[in-house]
């Protein structure tokens, strides 16, 4: 994998999202895939790396949380827990949505050393739905994350990410998502506080068998995965389940293909998903 070509992927994804024809929800006779019973199950961020491509409609939030539990790659192993994994957004006129990712509570132990515990930097951002049609959805977003956290989950300075987002619903049941972003970001200060650039390409196939139940699978990684560092791409996969049409629980485990992005060989998490 350390060989993929990115140019290919990132002319895929800017071709399909300029070949999406602008439809908007006035118009009856194409319904807005990201509304409806089951709107809450499109809309969620979680527990995907990659983001939703619906935003949040004008008037109304969405609030995820979840806690996640990993083992560390590493010749002493050890564990990493962090919470509340938490994100809030908010639908703004014009197809936007306002993003908030507030610090995450990081604990990490390795035997034979002290244990770390910290914040992760806080993240704001915007996405912009650029449209839709019967079988495709596209938007793009920027998201900025700010100097802050502890010295050994934080950010040393500034990032930015954009990410492309482009879903496809082969049938009624099923979709295949495409998310490609390019990143700039600093390690945290413990870490050596360095920055770094990656390309970072997502492919994400959901089934919904049942309106209020969705299985998805993610493939998803970083051509740099921190300054001087090679390419690293991690698996996973979950379910989801509506207990409401506005609150969502699930479950996911992720695992490590290659090199050594997230730093684990494997995780488990859950959380929870309301739409207000």
């Amino acid at each position: 994998m350390n060989k993929i070509k990115f140019f290919p992927i990132t002319a895929l994804l800017a071709t399909l999202i300029m070949s999406i024809q602008t439809v908007r929800a006035d118009d009856a006779a194409i319904q807005n895939p990201c509304t409806g019973l089951s709107a809450l199950l499109a809309l969620l961020d979680r527990p995907t790396v990659s983001d939703s491509a619906c935003v949040v409609q004008y008037g109304q939030a969405v609030l995820e949380a979840g806690y996640q539990h990993a083992n560390l790659t590493g010749t002493g192993g050890g564990t990493a827990d962090n919470f509340p994994e938490a994100e809030l957004r908010f639908g703004l006129p014009g197809h936007n949505e306002l993003v908030l990712l507030p610090p995450n509570d990081n604990l990490q132990q390795v035997p034979g050393s002290p244990h770390l515990q910290g914040f992760s930097a806080t993240t704001v951002g915007i996405k912009h739905e650029l449209g839709y049609t019967k079988h495709w959805l596209g938007a793009v977003e920027s998201l900025f994350t700010l100097p802050s956290g502890s010295p050994a989950f934080g950010s040393r300075g500034t990032g930015v990410a954009f990410n492309g987002i482009v879903a496809y619903a082969p049938s009624n049941d099923t979709g295949i998502s495409l998310q490609l972003g390019v990143t700039s970001q600093t390690n945290p200060a413990l870490a050596g506080g360095g920055r770094f650039t990656s390309v970072n390409p997502d492919i994400t196939i959901t089934w919904l068998p049942l309106w209020n139940l969705q299985f998805y699978g993610e493939v998803y990684g970083q051509n740099r995965t921190g300054p001087g560092l090679g390419s690293g791409f991690d698996a996973d996969g979950g379910v989801q389940y509506l207990l409401t049409p506005y609150c969502e629980v699930d479950l996911e485990e992720g695992v490590r293909l290659s090199g050594n992005l997230g730093g684990f060989t494997h995780y488990f998490g859950a959380g929870m998903g309301f739409l207000f």
